[in-house]
């Protein structure tokens, strides 16, 4: 399958152009209000998704973002269950900050023949924790301890193996809630010794955080309580994060 929305990504982050990714929890979905103030965001790309979904509909809400506007929409898997061919691709995450066989590998050949059947953009992600001042429920339900806030060390070498593995793609996330976002030199450092695209989320609530974020490396920057918090400001700090273009 040529891999229309991993491409758009690479030749961005290739061209030093910022994208956003607008988090979206089913839980929190409203089909009157939120595709709206998805695009009026500007965002660049839909996740959907969260570690636990406990009365929202997945498939309807992906399929009332994709009514609504074009933006590619992307799962965000927080279990098999959270699978739906409706969706442009699914960030098939490996979680390898964590020693939890089930998320690392477990899951993934349970969902194996689900994901070829549906056609899904399979996009590999090695997916991280990194302490974010207060236990997450992404924490919770792998079981896993996230990677400590100053141990950038420790980001940087788990990011290398990552790779190494043929991962398409990093993220570093802070979870849902997070007090603080992951540190600009976590960022930079993770980004100077990898070459996939990089994708940063969590406690990213304003245009200098997003600024700083982006700016320390991050090619995607992820955004989600905020759109249903405050949706003007949610619009200025994509805007922010467009501003930022790097010289590759």
């Amino acid at each position: 399958m040529n891999p229309v929305v991993l491409n758009l990504i690479r030749s961005a982050a290739g061209r030093g152009r910022k994208l956003v990714a607008l988090l979206i929890d089913p839980d929190s979905f409203s089909p009157d209000t939120t595709p709206p103030m998805i695009g009026e965001s500007g965002a660049d790309l839909i996740f959907v998704g969260g570690s636990l979904i406990s009365k929202g509909d997945l498939e309807e809400t992906v399929l009332a973002i994709r009514s609504a506007i074009d933006t590619p929409v992307i799962l965000f898997p927080g279990s098999i269950l959270q699978i739906t061919p409706h969706a442009h691709a699914i960030l098939n995450l490996s979680l390898i900050s964590g020693r939890n066989p089930e998320f690392l590998i477990g899951q993934h050949v349970i969902a194996a023949p689900l994901l070829k059947a549906s056609k899904l953009e399979i996009i590999p992600t090695g997916y991280m924790l990194i302490e974010s001042g207060k236990q997450t429920t992404a924490s919770y339900i792998s079981g896993t301890v996230p990677i400590p806030h100053d141990k950038s060390d420790i980001a940087v070498c788990t990011a290398m193996a990552g790779e190494m593995l043929g991962l398409s793609m990093i993220y570093l996330d802070g979870g849902s809630g997070a007090q603080h976002p992951i540190s600009e030199n976590m960022v930079q450092e993770v980004k100077k010794n990898t070459t996939v695209p990089l994708i940063v989320g969590g406690g990213i609530r304003t245009c200098e955080c997003a600024q700083r974020l982006a700016t320390a490396g991050a090619d995607i920057l992820v955004i989600g309580n905020v759109l249903q918090e405050n949706p003007s400001l949610a619009r200025k700090i994509v805007q922010a994060i467009h501003s930022i273009h790097l010289q590759v």
